[in-house]
């Protein structure tokens, strides 16, 4: 495949010449082609595309060159970047946009065309974003999610996710200029409104870390329901703050498996695992565990829990990003949550 460039930038033409297979040449596009940045030649045939370029793109990136092509949809778009997440890269294959990353990725995919590679990982966490959207931020993203319609000042936003001032600024200051939050006014008067809910979840999805300390345990119940309902009671008895998330949360709210084989459970961090543990009637085991307590360094996870009949359960953007990191069908599960409760 030759790709025609003449109107790229040199840093885009960097990352397409360490493509394999793939050549650049640099002539003029003419003709039916006027407005295209590029041309790819494949098989005979020519195909004029838009082409974005950036240092690096995450999930929001992807989001904003969707809408772009949603717009635009009379010309074919590619994104070229020095480093692509894994995230972007699947929200921009499922809406039919190409990617070249300099990590070695790629995915074209036209009448005619496939080109799919798969690249090295990014060199540590040296283009990480200033403000990640994890533990507080990631408490204020999904403030903001819950109320996807509200205004916001920033000391509005500091108090509802119980979080700095300074750190509620960083956060929608970063949103702003990822294009998922608009403005208005100036100084003290300005506020700020979520205009892109299914871009942030996904960025969120992508940068939220944690590693929790997990406490195995098995308890005698006779089904995952009756298991659920004595773990909330037991911890609740004893005022220990909980919500339980995973296949047994999604179980409540919107059912999709059948076989629930254990029970997650976010405690609060100052819990000692064996009073937790002692509250839930449970035994400490090695493996075979029908429960799993969940207690990261702080309690953000816990943050704006819900309640699904008698039982604490997390609130449905966290569950939804549990589910996406258990490797028994969750990324099903948590797709299932996202459509039939969250609904963006």
């Amino acid at each position: 495949m030759t790709i025609d460039g003449a109107r790229l930038e040199a840093s885009a033409l960097r990352v397409l010449r360490q493509v394999p297979g793939v050549a650049v040449v640099e002539e003029s596009p003419r003709g039916s082609d006027r407005g295209a940045d590029a041309v790819l030649h494949f098989a005979g045939t020519h195909v004029p595309v838009v082409v974005e370029f950036k240092r690096r793109a995450n999930a929001a990136t992807a989001w904003q060159l969707v809408h772009y092509a949603t717009v635009h949809p009379d010309m074919a778009a590619v994104l070229i970047a020095d480093e692509t997440t894994a995230e972007a890269r699947v929200i921009l294959e499922r809406h039919g946009i190409g990617v070249i990353d300099g990590l070695g990725n790629a995915h074209l995919e036209l009448p005619g065309l496939l080109l799919h590679l798969e690249g090295r990982r990014p060199r540590g966490d040296a283009t990480a974003p200033p403000t990640r959207l994890s533990g507080k931020a990631g408490v204020a993203a999904q403030a903001l999610l819950l109320a996807p319609e509200r205004k916001w000042h920033v000391q509005d936003l500091a108090q509802e996710a119980g979080i700095a001032k300074g750190l509620a600024h960083r956060v929608l200051a970063r949103l702003e200029r990822e294009e998922l939050v608009t403005a208005e006014g100036v100084g003290p008067q300005r506020v700020r409104r979520l205009t892109n809910p299914t871009a942030l979840l996904d960025l969120w999805a992508e940068e939220n870390v944690d590693r929790p300390r997990r406490t195995a345990g098995y308890a005698l119940a006779r089904t995952p329901q009756e298991l659920v309902r004595e773990l909330g009671r037991g911890l609740d008895a004893r005022g220990l703050t909980h919500a339980v998330t995973g296949a047994a949360a999604a179980s409540l709210i919107a059912p999709f498996v059948t076989a629930v084989p254990i029970v997650q459970v976010w405690v609060s961090a100052k819990a000692p695992p064996e009073d937790v543990l002692d509250a839930t009637s449970a035994e400490s085991v090695t493996d075979g565990e029908n429960v799993v307590l969940l207690q990261a360094k702080d309690d953000t996870p816990l943050a704006f829990r819900e309640k699904a009949g008698d039982t604490w359960i997390a609130n449905r953007f966290r569950l939804y990003v549990d589910l996406r990191r258990d490797p028994r069908r969750g990324r099903e599960q948590a797709n299932h949550v996202r459509e039939e409760v969250i609904g963006f």
